[in-house]
C-alpha cells in the first residue's frame, strides 16, 4: 500500500468520525430523538432534561457527552447496569492500559531500531510501513535481541494485567452475587430427563415424589414445563389481532377529527372491520383459555422442570451433583434467572443436544468458508498493483488524481467492515440452534463463533491472501529468497490493518453512537399514518456478541504487531479511548441489560486475549528463525511454555468460580437472609418466578402499552 493510500484512509475516517460525532451531539439534544438516545432512562421512567426549544446551544456540536461518559465511575455502572456491562468497560480499559505501555516501548525503543536496521537507510519497498517494521532489520543482526527483550516484557506485562483483571472481576462477582441474593435462580434448579410416573402417568408427580423422598427438608416446590408450540401460535395470533384492533381504533380517531365528504361510509366500513377483529380476538382467547386448563396441559408435559429449594445451599448441592445412577436421568443444572430462560430450547431432549451443537458448528464453519471469498476479493482491491494485472480496466482509476489512494486505502477496510457487519447476527441465529438453556449462553456461544470467524477470515485470510499467495509463484521460482519474502509478507499487511483499525474504530464507533438505522426507522414510522406521535423508547439489549469479538480482534491484531510493526500501536490507543466513551454512553443511555450473569463473559475475554499473546509469541518464533536468529527463536520457547502454564493455572484458580456457585457463598447468603428474616420470602418468590410464558394470564386490554409515557423537562 502506498503512503498516499494510508493517508487517504486516515483522512477519510477521521473526517467521517468528526462529522458523525458532531451530528450525534446535535441530535442527542433534540427532545424528539429521546426515544433513541435516551431509551434506557425513558424505560425506567426517568426524566430527561433538555434545553428550551429556541436555545441555540441545542443546535451546536458539543463534547458534553464525552465528559459525562468519562465521569461515570465503575461503581455507578455496577449499580445501574450490572457486572456484565462493567466487564465491557474493563475490556476497553485493559486495551488502553496495555497499548499505552506497548506504544511507549514501540515508539521509544523499537521504531528507531527498525528504522536504522539497514546501513544504507530505510527500506525502498513499496509498502509504506516497511521502514518501521522488523522486515527492515538485516538477517542475523544483533538488533533482533532488542525485539526479543521487548517480546518478553510485553508478554509478561499482558499476563500480569490478565491475572489482575481476572482476580478483580472474580472479587466483584462474589460481591454482586451477595447483593442480588434475592434472585430466584439462587434457589432454583433446572431438572431434565424426568421419567414418567407409572402410577399417575405424569412427570410432574414423579418430580414431586423424587425430591420429596431424597430432599425432604430442603425441597419446596416444582414447576413442570409444557410443550408450548400450539399455545405460542395462538398467543402470537392473539397479540397480532390485538395490535390490529389498536391500529383500527387509532385510525378511526384520526378520521373523526378530520372532515371529508365520504367520512360516514368510511367510518361504517371501519366499524365493521373492527367488529370482525374483536370477534376473532374473543375466539382466540377462548381457545387459549381451554389449552391452559390442567387437563389439556397434562398431556403436553415435558421431561423438564424448575425445582425450588428452601435454601441456596440445598439448590447448589443438588445442581452440582449426580442425582441418579443413570447419568442421563435427572440431569440437574443451575437455573438461569427467569428473564434469561430460553423456553423453546428446554423442549429439546438431552440426547439430541450433541447433534444440535454439531449442527451449529457445521453451520458456523460453512459461513466462515463462504465469507472467505469476499475477504479475498477485498485484498485484491488493497493490492492495486496486482489488481491491474488481474483486471486491466482497473487502470482507469489512475486517470482521476487521488482516486487510486481512496480505492486502495479506504475502500478495502470499509467493504470488509460492511461484509462482516451481518456476521454477529447470523452467528447468534446459529447459536440459537445449539439448544442452550438461556439467552446468555446463546450469546456467549455466538461470541465464541464470531471471534473465531474474525480471527480466521479477517486476520489469517487477510494475511494470506494479501501477502503470501501473491508471492508463492516467485518463491517457487526463487526458493532461496522464500524466508526473506515470508518475513516481509508478515509485516507487509501492517498498513492494511492500520486502515482496518481506523475503519472499525473511528467510523465504526461513531456510527454506533449515531444509531443511523434507528434514526431511519423512526423517520419511516413518522411518515406512516397514525404513528407520528409515538414516544415509546427504542430499547434493545446490550449486544455483547457483536462488540466483544470485534474489540478482542483489535487486541489480537495489536499484540501480533506490537513487536513486528509498533507504528500500529498509537492508532489502537485512539481506538480504545473512543470505544470507551462511546460504549459508556451506550450502556448508560441506549441499551438495556436483559439478563445478568455476574461477569461470566470475562473468562471468554480472558481466553481471547491469552490466545492473542500465544499467537504473538508463535509469530515471533517464526520471524526470529526467518531472520537467521535461531538463538532468539529457541529462547522464546520457554516464554510460550510459561504462557501455556499460566493459562492452566487460571483455569484452576479462577474458572471454577465462574461456572459454579460455591457452597461457602451459598451458606453465607443464607445466613444473611436468616438474620434479616428474608429467607422464606425469597424462596417463596422463587417458586412463583418460573411460570412458563404460555401459562401467564392474558392482558385483556386491547389498548397499547400499559406503561406511562416518560416526561421530558425543558431546562434553561
Amino acid at each position: 500500500m502506498e503512503p498516499g493510500s494510508l493517508i487517504a484512509s486516515a483522512a477519510i475516517n477521521i473526517g467521517l468520525a468528526l462529522v458523525v460525532l458532531s451530528l450525534f451531539s446535535i441530535l442527542k439534544k433534540q427532545p424528539s430523538n429521546a426515544p433513541i438516545y435516551f431509551a434506557r432512562p425513558l424505560s425506567k421512567q426517568h426524566q430527561i432534561n433538555f434545553h428550551r426549544f429556541f436555545s441555540l446551544r441545542r443546535f451546536l456540536p458539543s463534547l458534553s457527552w464525552i465528559s459525562t461518559a468519562i465521569n461515570v465511575s465503575e461503581n455507578e455502572i455496577l449499580q445501574t447496569t450490572g457486572l456484565d456491562a462493567l466487564v465491557v468497560v474493563r475490556l476497553f480499559k485493559f486495551g488502553i492500559k496495555f497499548f499505552v505501555v506497548c506504544s511507549l516501548i514501540g515508539v521509544v525503543v523499537l521504531l528507531p531500531v527498525n528504522y536504522n536496521g539497514q546501513g544504507d537507510g530505510p527500506s525502498t519497498s513499496h509498502h509504506s510501513m516497511d521502514a518501521f517494521t522488523i522486515s527492515n532489520i538485516r538477517r542475523g543482526s544483533n538488533r533482533l535481541w532488542m525485539h526479543f527483550v521487548c517480546l518478553w516484557f510485553i508478554s509478561l506485562f499482558a499476563l500480569y494485567l490478565l491475572y489482575k483483571e481476572y482476580g478483580e472481576i472474580l472479587g466483584k462477582r462474589i460481591e454482586q452475587l451477595q447483593l442480588i441474593r434475592h434472585r430466584p435462580d439462587q434457589f432454583t434448579v433446572l431438572v431434565r430427563e424426568i421419567p414418567l410416573c407409572n402410577q399417575h402417568k405424569a412427570r410432574a408427580r414423579c418430580a414431586d415424589h423424587f425430591f420429596s423422598k431424597y430432599y425432604p427438608h430442603a425441597y419446596h416446590s416444582y414447576q413442570i414445563l409444557y410443550d408450548e408450540k400450539d399455545l405460542e401460535k395462538l398467543l402470537s395470533q392473539e397479540k397480532s389481532t390485538a395490535n390490529k384492533i389498536q391500529d383500527l381504533k387509532r385510525r378511526s380517531l384520526v378520521k373523526q377529527n378530520s372532515r371529508g365528504k365520504f367520512l360516514l361510509d368510511e367510518s361504517e366500513h371501519d366499524v365493521a372491520v373492527l367488529s370482525l377483529q374483536e370477534e376473532k380476538l374473543e375466539e382466540l382467547r377462548l381457545k387459549i383459555n381451554q389449552l391452559q386448563c390442567q387437563n389439556a396441559l397434562r398431556q403436553k408435559e415435558l421431561p423438564a422442570a424448575f425445582v425450588t429449594f428452601k435454601s441456596r445451599l440445598a439448590a447448589t448441592l443438588v445442581a452440582q451433583s449426580q442425582q441418579h445412577s443413570h447419568p442421563l436421568r435427572w440431569i440437574t443444572d443451575l437455573a438461569p434467572e427467569p428473564r434469561d430462560v430460553s423456553w423453546g430450547n428446554l423442549a429439546i431432549p438431552c440426547k439430541l443436544l450433541p447433534l444440535c451443537r454439531l449442527g451449529a458448528i457445521l453451520a458456523a464453519s460453512l459461513l466462515t468458508i463462504f465469507f472467505a471469498f469476499p475477504v479475498t476479493a477485498v485484498q485484491g482491491i488493497a493490492k492495486f498493483e496486482k489488481l491491474k494485472k488481474w483486471f486491466p480496466p482497473a487502470m482507469a482509476i489512475q486517470l482521476i488524481p487521488g482516486l487510486s489512494s481512496i480505492v486502495t486505502g479506504f475502500l478495502p477496510s470499509a467493504v470488509l467492515k460492511g461484509f462482516i457487519y451481518i456476521v454477529p447476527f447470523a452467528m447468534l441465529g446459529i447459536a440459537k440452534l445449539a439448544g442452550c438453556i438461556s439467552k446468555s449462553k446463546e450469546e456467549m456461544k455466538a461470541c465464541n463463533m464470531v471471534f473465531y470467524f474474525l480471527v480466521g477470515n479477517v486476520f489469517f485470510l487477510s494475511l494470506l491472501s494479501g501477502s503470501l499467495l501473491d508471492e508463492i509463484g516467485e518463491s517457487f521460482s526463487h526458493p532461496k529468497t522464500f524466508p526473506t519474502r515470508l518475513a516481509s509478507a508478515v509485516s507487509a499487511q501492517a498498513d492494511f490493518f492500520v486502515t482496518y483499525i481506523l475503519a472499525d474504530g473511528l467510523s465504526g464507533f461513531s456510527f454506533e453512537a449515531l444509531q443511523p438505522a434507528l434514526l431511519s426507522w423512526k423517520a419511516i414510522r413518522s411518515c406512516t399514518f397514525g404513528h407520528g406521535d409515538e414516544k415509546n423508547p427504542y430499547l434493545y439489549s446490550l449486544p455483547y456478541y457483536r462488540f466483544i469479538p470485534m474489540v478482542s480482534l483489535s487486541i489480537l491484531i495489536g499484540m501480533v504487531y506490537a513487536v513486528v510493526a509498533p507504528l500500529l500501536l498509537p492508532f489502537l490507543i485512539g481506538y480504545f479511548c473512543l470505544g470507551y466513551v462511546v460504549y459508556i454512553n451506550q450502556i448508560e443511555d441506549v441499551y438495556d441489560t436483559v439478563y445478568e450473569t455476574c461477569g461470566e463473559y470475562w473468562p471468554h475475554i480472558h481466553h481471547y486475549i491469552l490466545l492473542s499473546v500465544i499467537l504473538m509469541q508463535v509469530t515471533m518464533i517464526g520471524l526470529f528463525g526467518l531472520k537467521s536468529k535461531p538463538a532468539a527463536s529457541i529462547s522464546t520457547v520457554p516464554l510460550l511454555v510459561l504462557t501455556l502454564m499460566f493459562n492452566e493455572y487460571c483455569k484452576i484458580r479462577f474458572l471454577p468460580s465462574f461456572r459454579c456457585f460455591s457452597v461457602q457463598s451459598a451458606m453465607e447468603n443464607d445466613e444473611l437472609d436468616v438474620k434479616s428474616n428474608r429467607l422464606e420470602i425469597n424462596y417463596e418468590n422463587a417458586s412463583n418466578a418460573y411460570s412458563p410464558p404460555c401459562l401467564q394470564p392474558l392482558n385483556l386490554k386491547a389498548s397499547g402499552s400499559t406503561s406511562t409515557r416518560p416526561a421530558f423537562l425543558a431546562a434553561s
